[in-house]
């Protein structure tokens, strides 16, 4: 138990300091914001952005507006070699065709219920 609670507040330490350095370089930065972009300074540009988290190298924050959703879909072979035989970008050329699919589907649907 006071392992445990050791952890606890060595945490709570840790992201009380970084708070306070993020305030203390915010304050310092106001003045010359240019500097913190040239050193690369983690945390005074998290306190130019109004952010007290500091994201580690090579991790990605949250998506602003997630715009696809991740599936496993099983395809032919003949489907996968001409897609991915056209090159780089096949999967967003297979999204577009599928698209294009959908909305001529779409635009026929209308029509029959008009008709």
């Amino acid at each position: 138990m006071k392992d445990e609670r050791r952890v606890k507040s060595k945490t709570s330490t840790l992201v009380k300091e970084r708070k306070r350095v993020a305030r203390v370089a915010k304050a310092a930065l106001v003045n010359d914001p240019d500097s913190a972009r040239e050193r690369g300074d983690a945390v005074a540009l998290a306190a130019l952005r109004g952010t007290e988290t500091v994201r580690k190298p090579g991790r990605r924050g949250p998506q602003k507006l997630p715009t696809k959703v991740a599936v496993t879909v099983r395809y032919s072979p003949q489907v996968l070699e001409y897609f991915k035989g056209s090159g780089d970008g096949w999967q967003t050329r297979m999204n577009d065709v599928l698209r294009a699919h959908v909305e001529e589907q779409q635009s026929q649907h209308q029509q029959d219920r008009a008709a």
